[in-house]
């Protein structure tokens, strides 16, 4: 499943450590925004090992779930090339 997961996370220590545990689920695309295209098993654990780092009354993480049709339909004008050959530029 290919998801935009972007958060507001108002400490610094846990944004860090929020955005370094996103790295090692997909592309930092813009500051607060990460790419992944993740099994059903990777989203699972992401999502726990998140909601174990946050304050939920301070911090926000929003997840987006792509089909692959809209996939098709990202539109990018600058910035970083996705690692992942499978996704279109309109």
């Amino acid at each position: 499943m290919y998801i935009v997961i972007a958060y507001d996370i108002s400490e610094d220590k846990r944004r860090t450590k929020i955005h370094n545990m996103l790295k090692s689920y997909g592309q930092w695309v813009q500051f607060s925004l990460f790419e992944c295209d993740l099994t059903d098993t990777q989203y699972s654990k992401l999502r726990s090992r998140l909601s174990k780092v946050i304050k939920p009354e301070e911090d926000s993480i929003l997840f987006f779930f792509l089909c692959a049709c809209c996939q098709g339909k990202i539109e990018r004008i600058g910035g970083v090339e996705p690692r992942d050959s499978t996704i279109f530029f309109v």
